[in-house]
């Protein structure tokens, strides 16, 4: 009986080492109304386009560097989103993680 609980042990214990590791991406939808909204006040705040940093990708679930400054939509806009414009590309980002949640061309 010793055997059969020692090995029941080893497997308990070895399972959490053999679970795989997955990556949640979740997806981000903004309604049509409201991106247009979010084009019209971006264009209207005029702030300078950037080129991208060397060791950045404009693209969805990138992580904006720290020395990019981001820009914030008005309070009452309720839209948690904060935003930076690279070349003629204006990004999305998740202020609190600062990952490009989506492209606006």
């Amino acid at each position: 009986m010793k055997p059969i609980v020692a090995a029941a042990a080893v497997v308990l214990l070895a399972s959490p080492a053999f679970a795989q590791v997955t990556e949640r991406t979740t997806t981000t939808t903004i309604a049509p109304a409201e991106e247009t909204q979010m084009r019209e006040y971006i264009i209207k705040e005029h702030r300078a386009a950037i080129p991208p940093p060397t060791d950045f990708e404009v693209t969805t679930g990138a992580v904006v560097p720290q020395s990019v400054e981001l820009y914030s939509f008005p309070a009452e806009h309720h839209w948690r989103y904060d935003y930076a414009t690279f070349g003629d590309r204006t990004v999305l980002v998740d202020p609190d993680t600062r990952r490009v949640v989506t492209v606006l061309h």
